[in-house]
């Protein structure tokens, strides 16, 4: 068999078999198992870190600015950072600048851990206006992100279901950024730059983030600058943010599927470029 022959029978390989490999790729992880060493970045650690020297007890900020299209990304990350913070008795003060899904991503993630979570890992249910709060969303993210720094109440006074602030131990006493401890930033867009440029920059409040794999270089000049203090990118940040707290979640567990898949797409490819080069101007 010469090399056109070869290379023939390579181009002319059923797309149907490209799709059904892929598929595999992505199913027999879940069924038997592919772990994958995760070896923690600097970024992701400098985050642990920074969460791990505040003081027991205190208050942080968590934000859950992301869309419905990508919670398998970064939904896990919302869930670690929930796991680390209540670990240490943190209190949570969450909100949404996405007006589509967001408010209702938050209310369900904080039930769930709060109901289950904290039931089987703490022995005790964390509870709605002393542990977490949900503040909802408001329009005009700039706006908001800019009237918090003087005044929570002036932006939200009222919770996610429409009862005062004041009605709650959580933030009788918080007012604005200089009263909690952190803001911890969970996001699939650009509102990143905003929480940056507006509540570190000129208000002080010192910040981490998780995001997209793929927005997450863009946010790389933030650490440099130490604007930001580390960063977790796309599932892989959220597999060793899961490791640093020791309790695997939905990172760890897709890791395997999509370095999986990731090599099939590379073993397609190389494929494909051997039956060009074999072909040449016959194929």
């Amino acid at each position: 068999m010469n090399r056109y022959r070869i290379a023939e029978i390579l181009t002319s390989l059923d797309r149907r078999i490209i799709y059904l490999a892929i598929l595999l790729a992505t199913i027999i992880p879940f069924l038997v198992g592919f772990p994958q060493p995760i070896y923690v970045s600097k970024e992701s650690r400098d985050l642990y870190n920074w969460v791990e020297n505040i003081p027991n007890g205190s208050t942080i900020l968590l934000t859950f600015d992301y869309y419905p299209s990508t919670l398998a990304e970064v939904e896990p990350m919302s869930r670690a950072a929930i796991k680390h913070c209540w670990r240490k008795d943190l209190k949570l003060i969450c909100m949404t600048t996405v007006p589509l899904g967001g408010p209702s991503i938050t209310e369900r993630v904080m039930n769930d851990m709060a109901k289950n979570w904290a039931v089987e890992e703490l022995g005790e249910e964390k509870r709605y206006g002393v542990d977490y709060i949900n503040l909802g969303y408001k329009p005009d993210y700039k706006a908001v992100i800019m009237g918090m720094g003087t005044s929570f109440r002036d932006i939200y006074p009222s919770d996610f279901r429409g009862v005062p602030l004041d009605s709650f131990p959580i933030t009788r006493n918080i007012d604005k950024y200089s009263d909690v401890e952190f803001l911890y930033i969970i996001s699939d867009n650009g509102i990143v730059d905003e929480w940056v440029t507006i509540a570190n920059r000129q208000f002080g409040i010192p910040l981490g983030a998780g995001v997209t794999a793929v927005m997450a270089p863009k946010f790389y000049s933030y650490l440099q600058s130490q604007q930001m203090v580390g960063l977790l990118g796309g599932m892989r940040g959220a597999a060793e943010y899961e490791k640093l707290i020791d309790s695997e979640g939905m990172a760890t567990l897709f890791m395997g599927p999509q370095s999986l898949v990731h090599l099939m797409i590379i073993f397609f490819i190389i494929l494909g470029n051997t039956a060009y080069f074999l072909g040449g101007r016959k194929v």
